[in-house]
């Protein structure tokens, strides 16, 4: 199931203003709530998730502001529509369709990940250098020059990159140049892109170290 263009470009606009720390704990809120619809709660109040979000209430509150009026006074949010809301907003009503660069050991273990389809993401398709025979069970590999008119063809808007640093901004600019508009980057190198273009950087170096000074 996937979602068609219109749906894409209208959950951009609603979340276009929201700043990208308040959309990093909207995702968090949509996970505390999934848990409660789960346990079938029917309400839920700010302190309560804020509290479930790690997170102070007052700022819960703000970043909720950004999706309408939603709360009651007196009863707090109904964890259903909330939810709802949440997954409109980032997109998430439906499956979105995602692309993956670079078919090493990292872009391998992503490709056997199953659990992208429960948040709502689908790999649809998966490019390296050399086109690669699918295996049991396993997206086929394509060559790179076949990347951007799938991405055209088909109007995937988000990418994984999990090539080597020294070829991360030129597989980058040709995934910008394609289409893509949000891009998961767990390559080295720190991307130069048109604002357009939202990246997100997984350094694992970086995320140990800042570990390693806790640890100490």
């Amino acid at each position: 199931m996937s979602k068609s263009p219109g749906k894409l470009e209208k959950s951009a606009r609603i979340s276009s203003d929201i700043p990208k720390k308040t959309v990093y704990r909207l995702s968090l809120y949509l996970r505390c709530l999934g848990l409660m619809v789960a346990k079938r709660e029917s309400f839920v109040s700010s302190t309560a998730l804020a509290s479930v979000a790690g997170v102070q209430s007052a700022q819960l509150r703000r970043d909720l502001a950004y999706c309408g009026p939603l709360g009651k006074r007196g009863t707090g949010y109904e964890v259903v529509i909330l939810r709802n809301r949440l997954e409109e907003i980032l997109g998430r009503a439906s499956l979105q369709p995602v692309i993956l660069v670079g078919v090493g050991n990292l872009g391998q273990a992503l490709l056997s990940y199953k659990g992208f389809a429960r948040e709502g993401f689908e790999i649809v398709a998966a490019f390296d250098l050399k086109a690669q025979k699918p295996k049991e069970g396993r997206l086929g590999v394509r060559g790179l020059g076949s990347m951007r008119g799938l991405v055209r063809r088909r109007e995937i808007r988000m990418s994984i990159l999990c090539v080597p640093g020294s070829a991360a901004q030129n597989v980058a600019e040709q995934l910008a140049e394609a289409g893509i508009q949000a891009i998961l980057n767990f390559s080295p190198a720190l991307l130069h892109l048109p604002e357009t273009v939202a990246v997100n950087n997984v350094n694992l170096a970086i995320e140990l170290e800042n570990l390693s000074y806790f640890a100490r």
